[in-house]
């Protein structure tokens, strides 16, 4: 089994938007007339070449990112800093490792922000699975969009659900995470020679997210359904070892091995 970290997109924010943090993106009095803190907030995919198959783990921001979050007006907050022609998106990633939409066999979304599912359609062979508490929640949707859920980016496709915790292929797991979104889920993969590797998605955005203590975000769907994930991973972490791989950290991001340059395994 080889893990390949993708690069999908390092969108730009205020970072109130994913950490709540006194010191750092809320102000003291002595800091008040401060600029408002702005940062890198990195996207990433997870290919992983299975004996079973390609499995894809979420599919970062879209080319058309300016016109196609125009509805939610979310593009202003969270501009894509790449140039829309060049390379960084998931489409460039995958080339680099001579791979195609058409090689992937499974693609698992962690959530279906418009971030994460974005380029969800351009797999029209592979089987896409997400969480069953997700399927469900964003058919309350009315209209094009609710929050950072874009409608247009998932719908008339054939989503299989997943009940909680599974396993999609041995040393494969999804973890149910939920409270950012119904259901978000982290993914689990044990590595033989690597050892064992969470990748949060947005159930942990950052370092400062973890903690502990465990430090919330405005963008959080059910604050006590957040903290008690962070909670079931902490304990996860704690029996396993496991590296936790964040959903958005910048600072982190510069440590971890990107695909063409090498993986995990």
């Amino acid at each position: 089994m080889k893990v390949h970290v993708l690069s999908t997109g390092v969108m730009e924010t205020d970072l109130t938007w994913l950490l709540l943090k006194g010191g750092r993106t809320i102000r003291d009095r002595h800091h008040k007339d401060d600029p408002v803190v702005w940062g890198d907030c990195p996207t990433h995919a997870v290919l992983i070449e299975h004996p079973d198959g390609k499995i894809l783990w979420d599919t970062g921001v879209p080319r058309d990112w300016e016109q196609r979050w125009a509805p939610t007006g979310f593009q202003e907050f969270f501009p894509v800093r790449e140039p829309v022609d060049g390379p960084g998106y998931l489409d460039t990633a995958l080339a680099d490792l001579e791979l195609g939409p058409d090689d992937i066999d499974v693609l698992v979304l962690s959530h279906l922000h418009f971030d994460h599912a974005a380029n969800a359609k351009m797999f029209p062979k592979a089987k896409i699975m997400a969480q069953r508490a997700e399927l469900e929640g964003v058919k309350t949707i009315t209209g094009e969009f609710a929050g950072a859920h874009l409608v247009s980016d998932y719908a008339g496709l054939d989503i299989e659900p997943i009940d909680g915790d599974a396993e999609i292929a041995p040393g494969v797991g999804v973890i149910f995470t939920p409270g950012h979104t119904w259901g978000t889920m982290s993914l689990r993969l044990d590595l033989p020679n690597d050892g064992t590797k969470i990748f949060t998605s947005d159930a942990v955005y950052l370092a400062d997210s973890w903690g502990p203590p465990a430090v919330g975000a405005a963008i959080v769907w059910d604050n006590v359904k957040w903290l008690e994930s962070v909670d079931k991973l902490r304990r996860i972490a704690d029996e396993t070892g496991a590296e936790m791989i964040f959903g958005h950290d910048a600072e982190q991001a510069k440590t971890l091995t990107y695909a063409p340059d090498g993986h995990y395994s």
